[in-house]
């Protein structure tokens, strides 16, 4: 026997219940890991309150690292002993998860659990803003919403190890001094910001806006851009921005605006491999640095929703089953 987390019907964080459950079996192309420790996620309370619709019972849990135990019919790639990881899992809030082959990642030597479990997630989601969605080159200045966040923390370091000049919004002192540790050039507020951006650049604006706040921060961020600049709008913490009349990019300089998705630029696992492997390999040589703002045992998985629904939290959460 071994423990999962269990909501048995849609709810706050009291739904979820700590539970023994038998081991899953490995099918075809899936690979049982030994769960070593977890991400914590907006999505997984998403799932748990019944904002995205699950089927229940349901155990929470996308993001997590391991070691293989055991592998099914066809998998070629991985072997038992192997370490892993990944950001597409399901039911990680477990002590034992299956994992398709092909989304499992190589966690390397010198990166323990707990850092790998914290990374896939808003890791790979750093990597794919700023070389995929807008290719930052050396010279450019972004602006980085909640630069003291688990992402805006990660962003800003890759960001500055590229050469870009990185401004960035915070709420308080705290959030202020954790986001200049990482590297950000200018730390600013919410309320100014678009002023404050402009000033900055000499009236010109930034050349990109990475922007995980969403309502409350949509029309600042898309006065604060230069002309054919681009807002990537990859996050919706303050709630969903209103529908848009495309004709406000036209008036804001022929704005590019995207919304983006992990998902989308996870299209296969030579994709996979590559995001990791930076990600990994910076985190595991020091050159990028993780906050763990949280670590839970599994059975306290309710404290730990409770404390990020709370925002109550820096960096990122864990379980350790």
């Amino acid at each position: 026997m071994t423990h999962a987390i269990i909501a048995r019907h849609p709810g706050g964080p009291e739904v979820l219940e700590y539970a023994s459950v038998e081991p899953p079996v490995p099918g075809p192309r899936q690979l049982l890991v030994k769960v070593g420790a977890v991400g914590v996620n907006f999505i997984d309370t998403y799932k748990r309150s019944g904002a995205y619709k699950v089927d229940y019972p349901f155990t929470p849990g996308s993001e997590m690292a391991g070691t293989v135990e055991a592998v099914g019919d066809g998998v070629t790639g991985v072997a038992v002993g192997d370490r892993v990881a990944t950001a597409e899992g399901d039911a990680c809030y477990a002590g034992y998860a299956l994992l398709d082959e092909d989304k499992a990642l190589p966690v390397p030597d010198g990166l323990d659990d707990r850092s790998a479990a914290a990374l896939p997630l808003q890791g790979m989601t750093a990597h794919y803003l700023m070389n995929s969605t807008f290719r930052v080159e050396p010279g450019q200045t972004v602006l980085v919403h909640a630069g003291a966040g688990g992402v805006g923390l990660l962003l800003t370091q890759l960001l500055k190890s590229r050469g870009a000049r990185v401004i960035t919004t915070v709420s308080t002192d705290e959030k202020e001094a954790l986001s200049r540790e990482a590297g950000a050039d200018h730390v600013l507020r919410y309320e100014g910001f678009t002023a404050q951006a402009r000033e900055l650049t000499n009236g010109t604006g930034v050349d990109a806006v990475f922007d995980g706040v969403g309502k409350s921060t949509f029309d600042g961020s898309l006065a604060s851009l230069r002309i054919r600049g681009t807002l990537v709008l990859f996050g919706a913490a303050s709630g969903p921005v209103p529908p848009l009349d495309p004709q406000r990019l036209n008036a804001a300089g022929g704005i590019y605006l995207t919304r983006p998705a992990l998902g989308h630029y996870l299209l296969n696992s030579t994709e996979r491999r590559w995001r990791s492997k930076e990600i990994f390999d910076a985190a595991a040589d020091g050159s990028l640095k993780i906050r763990i703002g949280g670590e839970y045992p599994l059975s306290a998985a309710a404290e730990a929703h409770t404390a990020l629904e709370g925002r109550q939290t820096t960096g990122k959460l864990i379980l350790i089953p």
